[in-house]
């Protein structure tokens, strides 16, 4: 009997400690809190007692739970809400003796077959996003480029299953290195969606002869027929690498600035540039330009990784990403990637995340 039950925990638990699960369930009815809390109007609650506060706040969730089922199924909670708070039916026939009906089990049927529309409604969901997300990762490199002299690393983590964050190495026919990193408005299947024919554009785009800016002019102006009046804009940051000479130009648009270490220790951000793409089309960007030596290191990153959150609603920060950059002062472009993730999650812990975390790290050897 203990290893039948010992078989049965594990195929439940998949062999994670108690602690965990705990530690797990406790992100996860923190992040549902805040999901559904949006809704919640709480001005209105100020300076009334605690008791009607929680009520009222208790309601407020109720409802805003019960307006994300279909009608059909707000229905069939109402009817189990009933059945399992009703203390039971009698039922008698003539001089015979009366039955009495629990109800409470009748509710939890009830509740155990809206939890499999439920949960057959997610599984689909989940089967297309699983396939959405393998159609992702074919679009994105799945290694970097072999260049003499640079070494690169990227990494990306999404909120949910497919991610708004697009990162790519590849030589234009200039025979430069053009690096991107960009950062769709808004997070799952549309922000993916866009930054598939984000990727398609700038695969393009990049092929034709021309300037940095004028490529960067070129993307944009696709990306503001796509963006839906500047609703669906993207922060992106494009550069183009010399590899023989260190030379970078690059354009930073609306993105956050990319920090660059140099071998000294000095710390320099890239920030020159313009508008993020999709909201302007007649803009003219500007371009910046640096010079990388060897043991320099440049990381660009999405603004996942600053505003990543821990228990605690407390930010991760410019500041700590700062703290680790100083310290990598040697070590390849996939050594300093692991520090810097590995410094994000020691932050978060199981804390879900509200945003895509994205990085790209390039070492000059």
């Amino acid at each position: 009997m203990a290893r039948r039950f010992r078989n049965f925990w594990q195929r439940i638990s998949e062999g994670i400690a108690v602690q965990q699960l705990w530690a797990q369930f406790r992100a996860d009815a923190h992040s549902s809190y805040q999901f559904y809390s949006k809704e919640v109007d709480h001005e209105p609650l100020q300076g009334e007692s605690r008791w009607k506060r929680f009520w009222r706040i208790a309601g407020g969730l109720f409802w805003a739970m019960m307006m994300k089922l279909s009608p059909a199924r707000r229905v069939l909670l109402l009817i189990a809400l009933v059945l399992l708070f009703l203390p039971g039916i009698r039922i008698s026939e003539g001089d015979q003796k009366s039955d009495s009906v629990e109800t409470q089990f009748f509710g939890g049927l009830v509740l155990v077959v809206l939890l499999a529309l439920e949960l057959s409604d997610r599984v689909a969901m989940k089967r297309d996003l699983e396939i959405a997300r393998e159609i992702q990762s074919w679009l994105m490199p799945s290694e970097a480029p072999k260049v003499p002299g640079v070494d690169i690393a990227f990494a990306s983590r999404p909120a949910n299953t497919v991610a708004g964050d697009y990162y790519d190495a590849f030589f234009r026919p200039n025979e430069r290195l053009l690096i991107v990193v960009a950062d769709v408005a808004g997070k799952s299947i549309p922000a993916a969606l866009l930054t598939a024919t984000l990727q398609a554009s700038l695969r393009t785009l990049a092929a034709l002869p021309g300037t940095l800016p004028e490529l960067v002019g070129r993307v944009n102006r696709y990306a503001c027929e796509q963006s839906l009046q500047g609703r669906r804009f993207t922060t992106a940051f494009l550069a183009e690498l010399e590899p023989a000479t260190g030379e970078l130009t690059y354009v930073n648009a609306g993105h956050n600035w990319p920090v660059l270490r140099h071998a000294t220790g000095a710390i320099e951000r890239l920030e020159a540039g313009g508008l993020p793409l999709g909201i302007n089309s007649m803009i003219s960007y500007q371009f910046g330009s640096a010079t990388l030596a060897a043991g320099d290191l440049l990381l660009i990153f999405t603004d996942g990784l600053v505003e990543a959150e821990d228990v605690g609603e407390r930010e991760y920060g410019e500041e700590r990403m700062l703290q680790v950059v100083q310290t990598l002062h040697s070590g390849s472009a996939k050594e300093a990637l692991e520090r810097i993730m590995s410094s994000v999650d020691a932050f978060v812990g199981l804390t879900r995340q509200h945003d895509d975390i994205t990085c790209l790290v390039l070492r000059m050897t």
